[in-house]
């Protein structure tokens, strides 16, 4: 393997943590913890948890594609793609 695939392996290693760290932060359909702290239910608590959600949901997205991008540019450049 060349340095530029080591690179690219060490990209997709930490994009991969990034994205599995991302999706464990993201509040699932119910409630979740923000109803035990009571924040879900004022006004402020609720905008401020959508716009983080969905900045949450975008970044995944984001992420989620840069990975497959780089997985296959990785799997192309070892050779066993050709």
């Amino acid at each position: 393997m060349n340095t530029f695939a080591i690179v690219i392996a060490v990209i997709d290693i930490l994009v991969s943590i990034a994205l599995v760290m991302l999706v464990i932060f993201q509040e699932g359909n119910s409630k979740g913890l923000g109803a035990i702290s009571g924040g879900a239910d004022t006004f402020f608590g609720k905008s401020k948890g959508r716009t983080i959600d969905s900045l949450l949901k975008r970044l995944t997205s984001i992420l989620a594609l840069v990975f497959a991008v780089l997985t296959v540019v990785l799997y192309l450049m070892t050779g066993r793609g050709a």
